[in-house]
């Protein structure tokens, strides 16, 4: 297996051993906590036998091993176990024990990571199937060691295989992953004003996502400000909500460095309710928020902060409960370093729903209000549709800062770079089209050059002001009874229900429904009365008429009610219109 695609495959294809066991939605249980397994297992394979030397030697004689383990592993975690992959697979009959013993064999920062996955109930069910042996057997063929498979390389491999479990699940688009060119991208909008800065001795930077899923913005951001400067100190920090993620993001990082620091720096939990870094302030902050996902769950805790005003993070107030990105936003704001001390800079891409949505004076656009008199709004990039693997929509980068340059401030920068894409040899999922490295550098030039032209336009803030007035006039409604409005009130269900009964018994149903009919007929003749004299006079009947013989009455009898005239004709105690 020589390139990304093989592994992929290969380890996707484990779930032909277990489709029989686990439903698809289930597959990711198996196969992503394995893949992780499988690589630590790599990772700490070529010092195992000295981690078992000092602890064997040091065992009851200190009471913390883990600095001398660490030290002997290389790594910021160790396995004290006798067990590895190759070990496991020859007892087969005592596998499950023997692989629950590995596991807790960890040390107590990387069990915690493994324990997200629930892994446990996956180890039983496996053992029950008798599938434990062939699917250990599966990972055990590969290697997953950094030497074979880059750090670069594992995180698109990881990236991969959740894009295949959410599309086995049919995940909300609101659930997906960042596409490494999208993130490039924010990266280089990100720090493309401070290239000169990040080159100085001696510098430390940073870097924040209060959404890090598998950690690739931090990651990327990290790579990009040692590609600057080598020597620079780069520290990371992120939040995680969803488990699974939180474990490959917190085990990725354990794998990249000796000290573990950045993997230490990432928390688990609802960043909205549970602010794991409330006591900090970050230099530049970037993430991809759910999109339009509620925040039901969080209500309590973020209209409670709310009540706080600015003293707190949703001072500007929380959008609808249907859609939460405005609030990762205000929460990333509310993290920035003060422009004193240097000041921070943000990018965050959405959908349209922050920018259209709410009516002024709405919870939205009272946010985007207070953005914008706060002038931290710097620019908006709309990317091409078809960019994500879970969803074809139009997304937007919003880059905001409290350091703007002095030609900046006051302006807010459109870029349209819904062209600036190519077609993808295949699909994957959604995702049809991506940025080349090329026209990231070609946007990125648009955004520095900070001219109008094709695909630029720059207005001031205030452009974007206005305030709602309602204008109050008396209201008009027009009163007239004619011919043809009393025949569409016979026609309404409303007037016919009058007449008619719900009621079981016999005599109460027929007492109501003459009831009804009585009502009809006064409403009908008070109606009729309000016409009469306009038509009388229309016609010049004299006001003492005396009506046609109508059986069963005396032909000098006078009727109060017959008219005989065009239009009314009176027929079995209602009045109807004729023609």
């Amino acid at each position: 297996m020589n390139n990304f695609s093989e592994k992929v495959s290969f380890i996707w294809s484990v779930a032909d051993l277990v489709r029989d066991t686990f439903k698809r939605s289930k597959y990711q249980d198996v196969i992503l906590p394995l893949t992780v397994l499988r690589r630590i297992d790599c990772v700490l394979q070529p010092t195992k036998e000295q981690v078992l030397e000092v602890n064997a030697k040091l065992k009851g004689k200190l009471e913390n091993l883990a600095p001398q383990l660490c030290k002997a592993s290389g790594y910021a975690f160790y396995n004290t176990s006798l067990y590895d992959f190759e070990r496991l697979l020859s007892d087969a009959p005592h596998l499950a024990a023997n692989l629950r013993a590995y596991i807790n064999g960890f040390s107590d920062n990387m069990r915690e990571v493994l324990e997200k996955f629930d892994f446990n109930n996956t180890i039983t069910k496996l053992e029950e199937a008798e599938l434990l042996f062939l699917v250990l057997e599966k990972f055990k063929n590969i290697d997953l060691h950094p030497d074979v498979v880059p750090n670069l390389e594992m995180g698109y491999i990881f990236e991969e295989l959740i894009r295949k479990f959410n599309e086995a699940l049919n995940e909300n688009p609101g659930e997906h992953f960042t596409p490494r060119e999208v993130i490039r991208l924010m990266v280089n909008l990100l720090l493309a004003q401070d290239q000169q800065a990040l080159k100085r001795n001696h510098i430390v930077r940073t870097v924040y996502d209060p959404c890090c899923g598998s950690g690739g913005m931090l990651t990327i951001a990290k790579e990009r400000m040692l590609e600057i400067n080598s020597m620079a100190e780069v520290h990371l920090f992120g939040q995680e909500l969803n488990g699974e993620t939180f474990a490959l993001c917190k085990s990725d990082l354990y794998m990249k460095s000796a000290d573990g620091r950045d993997a230490e720096n990432i928390k688990f939990g609802s960043t909205l309710s549970k602010d794991q870094h409330a006591d900090k302030h970050f230099d530049y902050l970037l993430t991809n928020p759910p999109y339009g996902k509620e925040w039901k769950m969080d209500q309590a805790a973020v209209e409670k902060e709310a009540e706080r005003g600015y003293a707190g993070r949703f001072g500007a107030g929380p959008p609808r409960i249907s859609d939460g990105q405005l609030l990762f936003l205000q929460h990333m704001l509310a993290r920035m370093q003060d422009p004193d001390t240097g000041g921070s800079r943000v990018a965050i891409v959405m959908n349209g729903s922050p920018l259209f949505t709410g009516d002024a004076g709405s919870g939205e656009s009272e946010i985007r209000r207070w953005i914008l008199e706060n002038d931290w709004l710097e620019a908006i990039v709309a990317l091409p549709e078809q960019l994500f693997y879970n969803t074809g929509i139009a997304t937007y980068v919003w880059v905001l800062t409290n350091r703007k340059e002095q030609r900046r401030r006051g302006k807010v920068q459109f870029i349209n770079a819904t062209d600036f894409w190519v077609q993808m040899r295949k699909s994957l999922g959604n995702k049809r089209r991506e940025i080349s490295r090329d026209q990231i550098g070609q946007i990125t030039e648009i955004y520095l050059t900070f001219k109008e032209g094709e695909h630029c336009k720059i207005f001031d803030t205030t452009d974007f002001g206005y305030r709602k007035i309602t204008v109050e006039r008396p209201l008009q409604l027009n009163f007239q009874t004619s011919p043809e409005r009393i025949a569409r009130l016979q026609e309404q269900k409303a007037f016919q229900d009058l007449a008619i009964s719900k009621k079981k018994n016999p005599q109460e149903k027929a007492a109501e429904e003459t009831e009804g009919r009585n009502q009809q007929e006064t409403m009908l003749s008070a109606a009729i009365r309000t016409i009469i004299p306009s038509l009388i006079q229309s016609y010049a009947i004299p006001k003492t008429y005396r009506s046609a013989k109508t059986p069963g009455r005396s032909s000098s009898a006078k009727s109060s009610h017959m008219y005989p005239m065009p239009g009314l004709i009176r027929l079995s105690g209602t009045t109807k219109m004729g023609k």
